[in-house]
């Protein structure tokens, strides 16, 4: 199931995206604020499976890194903290192999290990005035990194001209030598992980050539990274002393890879563009799939079946094939319909929350009262595995609302509230569940944690 939250709830994620400009992947540009964040199951499970021997080799496995996804077109990822990496879909969408995403996620992971956020934390807080800060901010804003070349604006100039040149520089020489550090990083995961720096090279090197028109008129020493050809260097000879330079990626991983591709491309592009990039010509599977994706939105559940059912034909035990052709059938108002191939989804993939969040909506959208208990029973699940899911507690709350469990509902609607921001709305229900529920149980205790939360003072 692939569906985006609003520029409120992405707004919330990004609470420290200034911050975050310094560090980010020193060939891409700043994260796009128009975006949302995308939630899919298929392609969360295999960012997760990239990420999770490199969180291993670098101590952080355990630690509860999460990898955000975000819809923009653009090749990008990013840091905010030591808990929180965000990802393009762009960079997933233009990552020809699994290694280039892999050495992308190294390397964010070594802005982590080496507390490059803390680090710049304290040095923002050198600067003395907000006009300052503002300076060395709105400069990191019109860094695109070295291996784009990119200049300085006319709002980065201005703000040169009449800051602090000094600290600035001294930040941004700071950076450069984190920037560096990162790469070492990336690339010791790599070699600890038994996998190819190749492709961590190669995403650099691509846009090295995008932007070797405009290198010449980069100042050096208002660069956020380190000048491209210097970088690119450093990590050639890197990557090449590595025993596993040669190795390739699986064949079932670059499959997955290629299939969560043409997922995204096709949900993200129009029909007639992803029918141009997946010609009928091009019988594989991934093709496929992005074709029958395409042809629902264009022509609805009539044009989308056969071809679903025919993939699913041939990988029976894909769950995620079952998962899209359950979504289309709720989304095209056949809740009923989408009832079995969910069931099947999830008995194929029990742990993924999302699938079992998008069962017991058709569960509860039936209209048929006695699969009331069985959508809570896969809301309950599903939070286990995810108890920040704000629109898993809202169906949780109508589904107790029908099952008349109105304190439970309260509570419910409560902690949906919470996750989502709304304290004020939170906090009334959770008074009022409060008062229904006996007073010491796990409940009644979640309803006064809400009443007494804070927001931290900025």
């Amino acid at each position: 199931m692939l569906f985006f939250f609003d520029r409120r709830d992405f707004h919330k994620k990004l609470s420290l995206f200034l911050a975050a400009l310094l560090v980010a992947l020193p060939v891409l540009s700043a994260p796009a604020m128009a975006g949302g964040i995308i939630r899919d199951a298929e392609t969360e499970r295999l960012i997760r499976d990239y990420a999770r021997p490199i969180f291993k080799a670098a101590g952080l496995y355990g630690q509860n890194v999460k990898i955000h996804i975000i819809g923009s077109g653009s090749f990008n990822a990013f840091v905010i903290d030591g808990q929180n990496m965000f990802i393009h879909t762009g960079a997933i969408v233009n990552s020809k192999t699994p290694n280039q995403l892999i050495g992308v996620i190294a390397h964010e992971t070594g802005h982590i290990t080496g507390g490059h956020l803390a680090s710049l934390r304290s040095q923002l807080k050198k600067a003395q005035t907000a006009s300052l800060m503002f300076q060395i901010l709105s400069i990191a804003a019109m860094i695109g990194g070295a291996a784009t070349g990119s200049q300085y604006g006319s709002a980065g100039g201005a703000a040169m001209q009449g800051g602090n040149l000094m600290l600035q520089k001294q930040i941004l020489a700071d950076r450069r030598i984190k920037e560096s550090s990162a790469d070492r990083a990336a690339v010791s995961f790599l070699n600890a992980t038994h996998q190819s720096a190749k492709g961590m090279l190669q995403t650099f090197e691509f846009f090295m050539d995008q932007s070797r028109g405009s290198l010449r008129q980069v100042n050096p020493y208002l660069q956020s990274h380190p000048l491209a050809p210097q970088r690119i260097a450093q990590l050639r000879d890197l990557a090449a002393r590595s025993p596993y330079y040669r190795k390739l990626d699986r064949a079932s991983l670059q499959f997955r890879h290629d299939m969560v591709k043409a997922k995204l491309i096709a949900f993200l592009d129009k029909p007639r563009t992803v029918l141009n990039i997946y010609g009928r010509r091009n019988k594989t599977l991934p093709a496929r799939y992005a074709r029958a994706i395409a042809y629902y939105k264009q022509s609805g559940l009539k044009a989308f079946l056969p071809r679903i059912n025919a993939l699913i034909k041939e990988r029976p035990s894909d769950p995620f094939l079952r998962e899209i052709k359950g979504q289309f059938l709720f989304e095209g108002g056949r809740p009923s319909n989408a009832i079995r191939p969910l069931r099947k989804a999830v008995s194929l993939a029990p742990k993924e929350p999302l699938i079992r969040v998008l069962l017991a909506q058709a569960l509860l959208s039936s209209g048929d009262d006695l699969l009331v208990s069985e959508a809570i029973r896969h809301l309950r699940k599903a939070l286990g595995r995810e108890k920040h899911n704000a629109g898993a507690y809202r169906q949780l709350a109508q589904a107790y609302a029908r099952k008349r469990k109105i304190p439970k509902a309260e509570l419910a609607s409560a902690q949906a509230y919470f996750y989502e921001g709304r304290l004020k709305l939170a906090k009334q229900q959770a008074r009022r569940a409060k008062k229904k529920i006996r007073q010491g149980s796990a409940g009644w205790l979640i309803a006064d944690d809400i009443l007494k939360f804070q927001r931290p003072q900025r």
